[in-house]
């Protein structure tokens, strides 16, 4: 298998252990220097504990979210992705207290690869159709 192959594999296996909260076996997918851009962020954020803090984040909101990979395209040590998130609104969120609906949103994200890990990420979410969905 190619780099690239065994890098979206890889990635296969992360939402896989995402969307059975499987955080540990994600977390060590990611290099501890992560580096994240987010659409919409003035800057990048920094460090694997600062994407454990975002992830749990995300889960406590939505405890049952689950990630479905639409597409994935892997080139060289880059890989892409559009993937569909659905889960359940039970838990605070961005100052929003639980409204028990169920939600969907869309996200394309984009990780590159360093010895097998996750070093960086680009993600743009469609959080505009998540937010409509908890008003």
């Amino acid at each position: 298998m190619g780099t690239a192959d065994a890098n979206g594999a890889l990635m296969l296996e992360a939402f896989e252990a995402f969307s059975a909260g499987d955080l540990d076996t994600l977390q060590a997918a990611i290099a501890p220097d992560l580096v994240m851009h987010s659409a919409g962020a003035a800057e990048a954020v920094r460090g694997v504990q600062t994407w454990r803090a975002g992830v749990e984040l995300m889960k406590q909101a939505f405890p049952d979210l689950e990630a479905q990979v639409d597409d994935i395209v892997a080139a060289e040590e880059k890989v892409a992705i559009r993937v569909t998130y659905r889960g359940t609104h039970g838990g605070d969120f961005q100052g929003i207290p639980a409204t028990g609906r169920s939600v969907e949103f869309v996200s394309h994200e984009f990780y590159r690869f360093e010895a097998g890990r996750i070093v960086e990420e680009w993600i743009c979410s469609d959080t505009a159709s998540l937010f409509h969905q908890l008003g």
